[in-house]
């Protein structure tokens, strides 16, 4: 018994003991391993903010911050570092930047990511010095990869913009459809928010998009930065100045006049097979809906859709293209498929038969390019034969 009470006590002891050894190790060795914690944290954000120094974590519940931001670092500097997940071409692309005091980028890397084309791992090498006021006209999407790259640089801008609202300023948050919604909304608040985009079918002066109000309230025509108003009667409700409103009132009159009647094309035997419809307006312009072969009908190496591109194109008696509209298209994801963006299709609007091929081709989408260009070349062809001059 008296052995068995001695071997209690020895035991307890030893666990008493090494209880206390492993707290002295402990308390000696606790900071050392969050100093070294620390500091590998630390060198992650430097890699796009290599002047940052003593950074912290910040508290996301204290802030209203674009949804894309999952994580955000002060430095002593004044400067900061934003993990950011958006999704391109697939989900889950991780996006790390970093803002000095000036907010301006110092640097970007894509963490991870599902892409296909790998545009990710790079399009962060040349970001540096872009800032708020000027990453949206100057950092370019990549052709072929507009997805990806788009995603990208809209994470930049929401990082640029957590920097802004991190260091006690305040950011316009919208989304780019929410800015143009209130943006017609502002111009003309007859229209009640309920806008329809016009196809633009004659031509007109300083004016990129039009928007008609549903309620039939009038136009908001969008020149440059500016959104102006013209009621029903094309009386121009924004205040610019005199030249501005005898040009957009002109420009209301051409969109209010205009109607378009369709044409029987049936009887044309050598009209392009790639004119689906044709129409009249009432100024003597034309508006083709046609479909042109890209990569869907004539790719050779990856799956194809069997689809063609169908697009939209208006164009003056005397042959130069009003506006051009890519309507639905299913080439290669985040390669052909650039197609439907604005920046590529626009570059026809202006052109005629001289020179609609002096286009900045779809990088990677040669078969694309070259088949949008073939079927916008029948507009042409059809514009004469519907003229009586071909």
């Amino acid at each position: 018994m008296k052995n068995y009470i001695k071997s209690v006590v020895a035991l307890t002891v030893i666990c008493a003991v090494v209880a206390v050894l492993l707290s002295v190790t402990n308390f000696v060795t606790a900071p050392i391993i969050e100093e070294n914690a620390n500091a590998a944290a630390n060198e992650a954000l430097l890699i796009v903010l290599p002047e940052g120094k003593d950074f912290a974590q910040v508290d996301l519940s204290t802030y209203e911050l674009p949804a894309t931001v999952t994580e955000a670092y002060t430095e002593a500097g004044g400067g900061c570092v934003v993990k950011l997940t958006t999704a391109g071409y697939g989900p889950d692309m991780v996006i790390m930047c970093g803002v000095n005091a000036a907010g301006e980028i110092t640097g970007a890397t894509c963490l991870s990511s599902n892409e296909t084309l790998s545009y990710e791992k790079t399009y962060g090498d040349n970001v540096k010095g872009y800032t708020i006021d000027n990453i949206e006209s100057d950092l370019d999407t990549v052709s072929g990869a507009t997805m990806t790259t788009g995603a990208y640089k809209n994470a930049l801008k929401d990082a640029l913009n957590t920097a802004i609202i991190l260091g006690g300023g305040s950011a316009d948050l919208r989304t780019e459809e929410e800015k143009l919604a209130d943006n017609l909304a502002a111009a003309l608040p007859a229209g009640e928010g309920k806008f329809t985009k016009w196809f633009i079918s004659e031509p007109l002066t300083d004016v990129s998009a039009v928007y008609i109000a549903d309620n039939g309230a009038g136009y908001v025509l969008v020149s440059g930065e500016s959104y102006i108003a013209v009621d029903s009667e094309c009386n121009v409700l924004t205040d610019v100045s005199d030249d501005v409103k005898a040009v957009m009132s002109a420009n209301a009159e051409a969109i209010k006049s205009s109607e378009v009647t369709e044409l029987d094309i049936t009887g044309y035997g050598d009209m392009p097979s790639a004119i689906d419809k044709a129409y009249k307006t009432a100024s003597g312009n034309y508006v083709f809906e046609l479909h042109a072969a890209g990569y869907g009908i004539n790719g050779d190496k990856y799956t194809k859709s069997g689809e063609y591109i169908y697009l939209k194109a208006s164009v003056t008696a005397d042959g130069k293209i009003i506006a051009c509209e890519t309507v639905s298209q299913k080439e290669t994801d985040n390669i052909g498929s650039a197609c439907a963006d604005e920046g590529f299709y626009s570059q026809f609007n202006g052109k005629d038969e001289t020179n609609y091929g002096d286009i900045d081709a779809i990088t990677g989408a040669t078969i694309t390019t070259n088949g949008y260009k073939t079927g916008v070349s029948k507009v042409f062809e059809a514009v004469k034969i519907l003229e009586g001059v071909a």
